[in-house]
């Protein structure tokens, strides 16, 4: 993407200085946060600049939106990769000049202070691409759920895109934007003893996200802001990586087979699955086209809803 120059982002309005001592050991999505004031800024896009501003939530190593990120970058977008941990996107910090932003979609002032990061550099360009991808994987039958543990997942997988798009939506409003979801088809998918990962938690809030996609299409379709629903099948991350010591709890109405349904939660179902990287690049060069189609992993779909 070349060098940019600081000096483009730069507004004519003098700038006050904070009214405390600004602390600099503060990182882009800390709350308090303030790009002008740091002498490390990660990135300075020029709000005149020509190229797609995209921002992808939950790029950390290993999954989708890492792979997302690549695949922006590649094709000439100015990219914002979005993580809890910074430290996580180890293969984003190595691509040049992607701007990497911390952001838990569960805290509405780590969102807010993305969100102003995003808007202090693109002025009134906005943003052109919002990915709704960071989520939270949950495997366990239904009857043997912990509701602690289902409250955190809404959260994550479904309130998460929420706010997230309610942040943005200004400046995908001004650039006349597309506001994307990653969704899953296990959606649409059932299989016993696997509640959460299909019929029950997890695919529910997936399913739950393309109404409200559906909804934000009308809703957005007068500002000429576009959605897009990304039905994803099996594709090869590190989402199932995090069961390597799951176990159904004491008493467990399927504590006989207990070994056949955590060979699934691993990822022993026999299903092929996806490279990410051609994954990434399928999805992202539909999304830049506008372009309907299979491609986004075995038995998989996207949906477009254009304005």
């Amino acid at each position: 993407m070349g060098d940019t120059n600081p000096e483009s982002t730069t507004s004519t309005t003098e700038t006050t200085p904070p009214t405390e001592p600004y602390n600099r050991n503060l990182r882009p999505g800390d709350e308090g946060y303030d790009i002008e004031w740091d002498p490390n800024a990660p990135c300075m896009y020029g709000s005149s600049d020509a190229k797609p501003n995209v921002l992808i939530t939950g790029c950390s190593d290993g999954g989708i939106g890492s792979a997302l990120a690549r695949a922006f970058w590649d094709r000439g977008c100015h990219v914002y990769a979005t993580a809890r941990d910074l430290g996580k996107m180890q293969a984003v910090s190595s691509i040049d000049n992607v701007c990497m932003l911390a952001l838990d979609v569960t805290k509405p002032e780590s969102i807010k202070a993305a969100a102003a990061v995003v808007e202090r550099q693109a002025g009134d360009r906005g943003l052109d691409i919002l990915v709704n991808n960071a989520a939270r994987n949950r495997f366990m039958p239904v009857l043997d759920e912990d509701l602690d543990a289902v409250r955190d997942t809404f959260e994550v997988n479904y309130v998460g895109p929420l706010a997230v798009t309610q942040a943005f939506a200004p400046l995908l409003i001004k650039a006349k934007g597309t506001s994307v979801y990653i969704t899953s088809i296990a959606g649409y998918v059932t299989t016993p003893y696997m509640g959460s990962n299909c019929l029950g938690v997890y695919s529910g809030l997936k399913r739950a996200l393309e109404m409200l996609a559906e909804t934000l299409r009308l809703e957005l379709r007068p500002f000429g802001v576009d959605v897009m629903e990304i039905v994803t099948g099996a594709v090869r991350s590190n989402g199932q990586t995090y069961f390597g010591d799951w176990a159904l709890p004491d008493g467990s109405l399927y504590k006989d087979i207990e070994p056949v349904v955590k060979h699934r939660a691993q990822g022993g179902d026999g299903l092929p699955r996806r490279d990410t990287a051609e994954y990434a690049a399928a999805v992202v060069d539909k999304i830049l086209s506008k372009r309907t189609g299979a491609g986004s992993g075995t038995g998989s779909w996207l949906t477009w809803s254009g304005a």
